[in-house]
């Protein structure tokens, strides 16, 4: 095709994509199911691993919980099989049941430390074949060191580049092959909106969520140019989420009550309505979409003066003085 024509039609296209862009604005799209899909959560101890699970067994998928801590994520799972119980259809009882699939979904606990990737390859091996083949990946275990670069040791930098970054390459090349058999699945890559914009003094934390964008949008384009389309991703960007992870974190006091911390129910809300629509990437607040939009296109200097006037630039000082003094505090007692 000639270069010209061919700019034309990828314009007409580009036009398109914005068109129906802005159409789901008004018209809602419609929800894929999951019932009966095999979906694996990494961090399902707590925090948002927890709700992803809950969210899901509301759907009645079959969950593969993977965590460090045996403990927090059987409870997790007696909280999915505590929501099977709830949801389970009543046939006969005239809410129109009777005319979908019943399905008899079921919870698996795996402790797994996913930073090790020879504990993610063989915990991957197990699932497969005690449970399946798995559809949805929610690639959304994460951990923050809380120092100051130079006061933070070595070990802590590499756990959590191993935990936010690298555990996301492990799984995924555990479960992705099959995927590309099926040409059927879901990635889900739980980042953060310090993956996209930066503050001082969570370098590793930032870098790691960075990390985790590039191979989320590298991997996208991979899918796309091998015409896999069965396989869609979705990138999950929060800002601030209310779980303790960020404690003490504070920016100026006039700009707070605007910018307050996510409850983690509206975030998983959220970014599940993305999930089951195909949303390739979802920010919460939609704020957010401002904010990353303008350090693309703002001179450094610019960016600089309004990190200061909103406080965001030492607004992790008080979180990183009280993980501070919370480890004194613990050394002291030991």
């Amino acid at each position: 095709m000639n270069i010209a024509a061919e700019l034309l039609v990828v314009s007409f296209k580009v036009i398109c994509s914005f068109v129906l862009a802005g159409a789901k604005w008004l018209v809602k799209p419609r929800e894929k199911r999951v019932a009966g899909q095999v979906c694996v959560v990494t961090g399902a101890g707590s925090g948002l691993g927890r709700l992803f699970a809950t969210e899901f067994a509301r759907r009645r998928a079959t969950l593969v919980l993977w965590d460090i801590n045996r403990e927090a994520n059987e409870e997790t799972a007696e909280l999915v099989r505590d929501i099977y119980r709830e949801t389970e259809p009543r046939r006969g009882s005239g809410d129109g049941v009777e005319d979908v699939p019943f399905y008899q979904p079921r919870v698996y606990t795996y402790v797994c430390d996913v930073s090790k990737r020879e504990s993610v390859y063989s915990t991957a091996e197990k699932v497969r074949q005690e449970v399946g083949n798995v559809t949805f990946l929610i690639n959304n275990a994460g951990v923050v060191s809380g120092h100051h670069l130079l006061e933070c040791p070595d070990e802590l930098i590499e756990r959590t580049m191993m935990v936010n970054c690298h555990a996301h390459f492990w799984t995924t090349k555990a479960f992705l092959p099959k995927m590309l058999d099926l040409n059927h699945g879901h990635i889900v890559t739980v980042a953060s909106s310090l993956g996209l914009f930066t503050t001082a003094g969570v370098e590793d934390y930032c870098a790691s969520k960075f990390g985790a964008i590039g191979f989320h949008e590298s991997l996208s384009h991979e899918l796309k140019a091998a015409n896999k389309d069965g396989i869609k991703m979705t990138l999950v960007c929060p800002f601030l989420v209310d779980t303790g992870m960020f404690q003490g974190c504070k920016i100026r006091k006039e700009i707070a009550p605007f910018f307050p911390p996510l409850k983690p129910e509206y975030c998983v809300e959220q970014a599940m309505r993305a999930i089951l629509t195909n949303q390739p990437m979802v920010c919460t607040p939609r704020a957010m979409y401002v904010v990353n939009f303008m350090k693309t296109i703002l001179p450094f200097d610019a960016i600089v003066c309004m990190y200061r006037f909103l406080g965001a630039d030492k607004c992790m000082y008080p979180f990183l003085a009280h993980r501070k003094e919370s480890t004194n505090n613990n050394e002291s007692k030991i």
